[in-house]
């Protein structure tokens, strides 16, 4: 058993870094000043199969609090994700299948555990306990709350009164993440502001069923590569799986005004050194400079001190030296020769016909380093021709 660690200065940052509201935070330090060692949750729907560094903010938050040496309980949602959670949804969320969830929550432990001490922390699935309700104890959960308290929330208003969809189904999502909390019996739940509602009635069916109504520790939201919220659904992540060349690149393509953000929620980087960064930033100094030691510090995080020189060093080669990177992928191919739009989307370069002419007109498709410009263009002897749209996609062709 790990013992509670009492440190003011690492108590303020855990309360502070990174976090955009705390119920109740005078309750909480208190706790954390006592040593009281508390029971700190944490739930992820595996919704898709990565896990992307928007969802590693709470996790990094709940390594703070396995540090400092209390008991942390992720759950996996396998069932709350068969409902879904539209929280921060501008529509209806479809309901996923049973096996659509078990694949995409193969390797979702494994993927922690590139944050979280696994040696030391308790796990759940949470159809432990929600498969097993019932009508009747669903019915005395849903008596705790009011139809007017969900469709007061701003996105389910907004779609009400755009006339969109609201099922019945996203209702009882609030209920069901609200009654982990009753079964592992929570001192503190983790989640992201768009996630206050759902929070919010743990505390209540907490006390419905005479427990101490949990603390709530919720951290901001980070925008993801087209700036808006980090998203699966919206393909703008950068996913703790990618590859080590691709989640560098990946993190000196996006915005400058990230950076700072990025630091403060996305690494453990001492908050001196972030602050360092920032005052550099206002004084003129390259962004790409800082960017850099950001890409480093994230993609060591993942991959070691190795994988971050992997990236490093694949990024000098492919954008600064504009050369090909080594170990690029292989495509195969029985034809000889194919017209330019087939071949971007064969190889999965582009996804359609229509983006691929657009990257051919924006002048982002190269072959063996040669721009292409002509949509309708027929490419032969494809045999060991390199393939190339924008700064980051490759793949060599070979013929069967």
């Amino acid at each position: 058993m790990s013992r509670v660690i009492v440190d003011k200065k690492k108590i303020d940052e855990l309360l502070t870094r990174g976090v955009a509201e705390v119920i109740d935070k005078e309750n909480l330090s208190k706790k954390l000043q006592a040593g009281k060692k508390l029971r700190v949750k944490l739930g992820i729907d595996p919704t898709s199969p990565n896990i992307h560094l928007g969802r590693t903010i709470p996790l990094l938050k709940l390594r703070d609090f396995q540090n400092l040496g209390h008991q942390v309980v992720l759950i996996i949602g396998d069932f709350t994700g068969l409902i879904g959670d539209t929280s921060d949804k501008a529509s209806e969320r479809p309901m996923l299948s049973r096996s659509e969830i078990e694949k995409n929550m193969q390797t979702y432990l494994e993927q922690a555990g590139k944050v979280l001490d696994t040696k030391d922390f308790e796990f759940h699935y949470n159809s432990e306990w929600l498969k097993k309700l019932n009508y009747l104890e669903i019915g005395e959960q849903a008596d705790l709350f009011s139809v007017s308290e969900f469709i007061a929330r701003e996105n389910i208003k907004k779609r009400l009164n755009e006339g969109k969809r609201v099922s019945l189904r996203e209702v009882l999502y609030p209920l069901m993440q609200g009654y982990d909390s009753v079964a592992i019996r929570a001192d503190v739940e983790l989640g992201g502001t768009d996630q206050r509602f759902n929070l919010l009635a743990g505390r209540k069916l907490q006390e419905h069923f005479s427990q101490k109504p949990q603390d709530i520790l919720m951290n901001n939201l980070i925008a993801g590569l087209d700036g808006r919220k980090m998203s699966s659904s919206w393909g703008n992540t950068i996913n703790i799986t990618d590859p080590a060349e691709e989640m560098f690149g990946k993190v000196m393509s996006m915005a400058d005004d990230l950076i700072i953000p990025y630091f403060i929620h996305c690494t453990r980087v001492p908050s001196e050194e972030v602050e360092e960064a920032q005052k550099a930033l206002k004084e003129g100094k390259n962004p790409k400079e800082i960017k850099g030691k950001l890409a480093y510090e994230i993609t060591k995080m993942y991959w070691g001190e190795d994988g971050a020189k992997k990236g490093k060093n694949n990024f000098d080669l492919v954008f600064r030296q504009s050369k090909i990177p080594e170990n690029i992928p292989e495509v195969r191919f029985q034809e000889k020769e194919l017209d330019i739009l087939d071949l971007l989307v064969r190889t999965k370069l582009c996804k359609s016909k229509s983006e691929a002419r657009d990257m051919v007109e924006q002048g982002a498709v190269k072959i063996d380093q040669e721009i292409i410009r002509d949509w309708k263009i027929v490419i032969s002897e494809l045999n060991n021709k390199v393939v190339q749209v924008g700064k980051r996609k490759f793949c060599k062709i070979k013929i069967k």
